[in-house]
């Protein structure tokens, strides 16, 4: 049975927000469960609301009972960035559907905040991989196959990063095939290699970035931004989360490099 083998501290997080918009919406609570290595033994908590700095709405609420004046004197995002920054400090991340949405929507909040949190030295564990791998099915579902519980509070953040913690254990125990480095788990989580977290651009079999949406789907994003560079800019004024554009960015400016 394999145990999880940390090289570094694994955070488990979870987010509830204002929407499912990675560019437009905002984390309205975050709850972090840092499990320390060797093997774990140790763990820290950390959750918090915050104030998002535009409505909560209604139907949105109704999910995570979070709204407008449970925030209202709670921190923004930029007043506890550091402290967030503080706590993950040199931590590998994890959580269910993560790598997705979680991830990607934290990233761009940091960037809201003129933040470039570090994602190339961190591995990421999405939880929900393995179970989509292994058994396709939701996050109550997982608790109940593989805990054997059921998940009370289900889209509380403190609650939902339990569980998921809960369950990567009993992956493991489940699955003699996985092993518990974080490592391992961060390659047979991943389902593309991406550069963005949106997942607009992709490495080919060829390892080229190239575009993963729209009319240029497939080609080249250094041959298209050198060929059309009006499509760079298009982009750049488009409703393309943060982080794709300081990825876009980073490309483009790689291809002037090259042509002079």
């Amino acid at each position: 049975m394999a145990k999880l083998n940390l090289a570094r501290p694994l955070a488990f997080f979870d987010v509830e927000t204002t929407g499912l918009s990675i560019a437009s919406d905002r984390i309205v609570e975050i709850s972090i469960l840092k499990i320390f290595p060797p093997d774990g033994g140790r763990k820290e908590s950390k959750t918090l609301l915050i104030n998002p700095t535009i409505h909560i709405p209604e139907e949105v609420t109704k999910i995570h009972g979070i709204s407008d004046q449970d925030v209202l004197d709670a921190p923004t995002f930029k007043q506890c960035a550091n402290e967030l920054v503080k706590f993950l400090e040199d931590c590998d991340l994890a959580g269910y559907n993560c790598n997705y949405f979680d991830i990607p929507l934290l990233m761009e909040e940091f960037l809201r905040t003129g933040i470039d949190f570090g994602t190339n030295e961190r591995k990421f564990v999405d939880v929900q991989g393995i179970f989509h791998k292994k058994e396709e099915r939701t996050l109550s579902a997982a608790y109940k196959f593989y805990c054997g519980k059921l998940l009370e509070n289900a889209h509380s953040a403190e609650a939902d990063i339990n569980a998921t913690y809960e369950i990567l254990e009993a992956q493991l125990e489940k699955y003699p095939d996985l092993k518990g480095d974080t490592t391992y788990l961060h390659n047979f989580t991943s389902r593309s290699r991406k550069l963005d977290f949106a997942g607009r651009f992709i490495y080919n079999e060829k390892n080229i970035a190239v575009f993963n949406f729209g009319k240029h789907s497939g080609k080249s994003a250094e041959e298209v931004f050198k060929t059309e560079p009006q499509y760079y800019d298009w982009m750049m004024r488009g409703d393309f989360s943060l982080h794709t554009k300081k990825v876009i960015t980073e490309i483009f400016q790689k291809t002037k490099q090259k042509t002079g």
